[in-house]
């Protein structure tokens, strides 16, 4: 298998995890999350969604490089790609836990580990590919923000 291949295969596992957690976030940013209170830096709810697609996109053509080592590095690419998997389930999971579950508590508890996960997955993916590395790096600080984001909705509505 090629790497063009993986990176698709990797793009369509990660779209696939986007897509199931917009199911649950849609109908409640629609109803419960207008209704509660947001801090100033808020972003506008038009920009997640183009966000979110850019991420991912990154994260499976990194996914997809870092695969493409398994030949030349199985261990340390194995060990990458379940931690990438993990923190892609933990992507998921935040999404039903404040959307769904509308707990923005249990959120910012969920959403933390969700970070060091990420970071974790940058240490692997950096030493396997720098390029894939560098492609989590954005969605790094994009979850930084969200961890942010979630600790003010917490304490504006607790």
């Amino acid at each position: 298998m090629n790497k063009f291949v993986k990176i698709v295969i990797a793009l369509i596992v990660c779209l696939a995890v986007g897509y199931s957690a917009s199911m649950v976030t849609r109908p409640s940013v629609e109803s419960w999350y207008p209704t509660i209170e947001k801090p100033f830096f808020n972003p506008p709810n038009w920009i997640f969604m183009p966000v979110w697609t850019l991420l991912y996109i990154f994260m499976a053509v990194a996914a997809g490089l870092v695969w493409d080592k398994i030949k030349e590095q199985n261990e340390e690419v194995k060990k990458a790609l379940l931690f990438f998997l993990i923190q892609l389930i933990l992507n998921a999971i935040w999404s039903y836990l404040f959307f769904g579950l509308k707990n923005p508590m249990l959120a910012l508890v969920e959403i933390m580990l969700l970070w060091l996960m990420i970071y974790e997955t940058y240490l692997k993916f950096v030493k396997i590919n720098k390029i894939a590395g560098y492609l989590l790096i954005p969605y790094l600080a994009w979850v930084g923000f969200a961890a942010i984001l979630n600790a003010s909705i917490w304490w504006l509505n607790k």
